[in-house]
């Protein structure tokens, strides 16, 4: 009886073992395509916002980072709790929602708010979040790369060299965090270095607030930290990942941050080629001149070589 006891234990524990194995080799994907179909840009617009905020999300801003295609981002308490326990959590406030058309169809995609809490490091891992968004807009499948596990995500850089999560630039540092937040929200009302405001988010119980911008050049030797410049270049497949913007400044008590490109960019598109059509090669110069005009939006300083 004893034997066969320790061998319905030992069953057990091996089936344990064999699911917790699985979770963590889930490959997870940084969007998910909420549906498809006719339509225009703006209607979809409108009904996505109607239904997510129906289902509990608050809208904190939206624009249309170019022709065909509107960004809505949004917040909820889940969300702003999770970041208020999390390091620079303000990063993973939000989740960003694209309506894109292509050809005759409008595609409705988001965020993966599994994939980004992970990415960015963050205390809870959003299931909730997620069967949220999945309620709101439905969920036919996650797409944008072939997929990273959690543990992976967790210390992501996209090749030897390039930045982590925890590399962020400091973009600017000011005397206290309300002077700090004050030069970005006047600078991004002036489109400093072609930077504009699409969204805030107030990070509950610290001083942190997450912005969401904009990034438009202002002349054609500004291109590589334009927004479509830089969408035209690795967002090229059938399923368009346009959720990856718009980018974050982060404010953390006196100092503002950004995540360098290289890391920022690269978590969306983690299986973009390194050189040949469409690869990272064709964007270069996008993380040096994105930091820079991100330096300049939030009251920061480049040095006499404009670095």
């Amino acid at each position: 009886m004893n034997l066969l006891k320790n061998l319905i234990a030992l069953s057990a524990a091996c089936l344990i073992a064999q699911g917790a194995a699985f979770a963590d080799d889930v490959l997870l994907k940084p969007f998910i395509l909420g549906s498809k179909g006719t339509g225009t840009v703006a209607e979809k617009a409108e009904a996505t916002k109607a239904a997510l905020t129906a289902n509990g999300f608050t809208v904190v801003g939206s624009y249309s980072p170019y022709a065909n295609a509107t960004v809505v981002v949004v917040t909820n308490d889940a969300l702003k709790a999770n970041a208020a326990k999390s390091e620079r959590g303000g990063f993973g406030a939000m989740q960003r929602v694209s309506i894109t058309k292509m050809g005759n169809e409008v595609q409705v995609a988001y965020t993966n708010p599994i994939y980004m809490a992970n990415a960015y490091r963050m205390a809870g891992d959003l299931k909730g979040v997620a069967a949220a968004l999945g309620k709101a807009l439905g969920n036919v499948e996650a797409f944008g790369a072939e997929g990273l596990t959690a543990e992976k995500l967790r210390k992501y850089h996209y090749t030897i060299g390039m930045e982590y999560f925890d590399e962020p630039s400091v973009l600017a540092d000011h005397k206290t965090h309300e002077e700090a937040v004050s030069a970005l929200e006047a600078n991004l009302a002036a489109g400093t270095a072609g930077v504009s405001k699409v969204y805030r988010i107030d990070i509950p119980g610290k001083q942190e607030t997450v912005f969401g911008v904009a990034m438009k050049g202002k002349t054609p030797g500004d291109k590589n930290m334009d927004d479509k410049y830089i969408m035209s270049e690795i967002d090229f497949k059938n399923i368009r990942s346009t959720a990856h913007l718009p980018y974050e400044i982060l404010v953390s008590g006196k100092k503002t941050y950004a995540l360098y490109a290289r890391f920022r960019i690269a978590t969306s598109f983690p299986d973009l080629s390194m050189m040949g059509s469409n690869s990272f090669m064709n964007i270069m110069s996008s993380p040096e001149a994105i930091r820079k005009a991100l330096v300049l939006a939030s009251g920061g300083k480049l040095d006499e070589d404009g670095n």
